[in-house]
């Protein structure tokens, strides 16, 4: 009974020092988060209830004109161009997200076969060019799909694009830049479910008679699932609201939302605008989250596939 009233004193000094240490190692981080994404997210939503003042700034009274505004309506009536700006983000979104996991499956698939001391070497290849910036990539296609390049030339000679013209700036400009800049970020995730893979289960369905595209299906696909579903957040939510690659590769002719909200805050001069736009890349980022969870529950089942 000695102990009974030093054990839980010396307990709790332990708990409070402890305490204290994972908050003095938690808060520089939660202070950035609060002064640089989470203010900046409250200013944006108070800006996207106001009224557009003269010179594009946000004023007072409270206003509900730029959601109307991001809808379509404006002093002239009803357009379908913002509309039209939506659906086009969302199609080359969804283009470009699949084409990327059609390309990166084999990939991902191949660096795993290899030997184990060449995997990091393939695995470098497939994220270097990541590393150089955005712009100079972007401009670097802009240079291998102009007039008079061999990809233009192979392309008249299809008759896909009229003579002395190149392939951009177009829509498949946009989205080859797109799967381009976005490969890495879904081959990465899933060679890590490759790495993880049981082959006794292929094995299996193949001693079963499956045909390679049912023993993908039922033995593979499954478990790639993890991969695959983090690969598709890191991929379709930022394609969504990507800027440069449609401002450069799509010459203002393949404008997504991304460049909706950039020209609302600089040539359009229209604040709230823009900040009704960006709620709505925010919501739609919450959307897909959601819907990734739910779709990762449902063929997965287990807490491993969920986001």
């Amino acid at each position: 009974m000695a102990y009974s009233g030093v054990l839980p004193s010396a307990r709790s000094r332990a708990m409070v020092s402890e305490s204290r240490h994972l908050l003095m190692t938690v808060a520089p981080g939660a202070v950035w988060i609060f002064i640089f994404l989470v203010l900046p997210s409250f200013y944006l939503m108070s800006v996207a209830f106001m009224t557009n003042g003269t010179y594009g700034l946000p004023e007072m009274p409270l206003s509900l004109e730029s959601f109307k505004r991001l809808a379509g309506f404006g002093f002239l009536g009803w357009s379908a161009g913002n509309l039209f700006t939506l659906l086009r983000s969302l199609w080359q979104t969804v283009v470009s997200t699949g084409l990327v996991i059609i390309i990166a499956y084999p990939i991902a698939y191949y660096i795993t076969t290899c030997r184990e001391k060449w995997r990091p070497i393939m695995l470098l290849l497939v994220v270097v060019p990541s590393w150089t910036n955005q712009v100079i990539r972007t401009f670097g296609w802009m240079n291998l799909l102009a007039p008079g390049t061999p990809l233009a030339e192979f392309a008249q000679m299809l008759g896909l694009v009229p003579a002395n013209m190149g392939l951009y700036p177009s829509n498949f400009a946009v989205t080859l830049g797109l799967v381009y800049n976005f490969l890495p970020f879904m081959v990465l995730p899933l060679y890590a479910a490759f790495e993880k893979l049981d082959h006794a289960q292929v094995q299996a369905a193949q001693d079963l008679y499956a045909s390679p595209v049912r023993a993908f299906w039922h033995a593979v696909f499954p478990q790639t699932l993890p991969g695959l579903l983090a690969g598709i957040v890191l991929v379709a939510i930022p394609a969504f609201g990507m800027y440069v690659i449609p401002e450069l590769l799509g010459g203002g002719k393949g404008m997504m939302l991304g460049n909706l909200v950039a020209n609302q805050f600089s040539g359009g001069s229209n604040w709230p605008l823009g900040a009704a736009g960006a709620i709505l890349m925010l919501i739609a980022t919450f959307i897909g989250l959601y819907a990734m969870r739910r779709i990762g529950k449902r063929l997965g089942g287990g807490e491993e596939v969920v986001i």
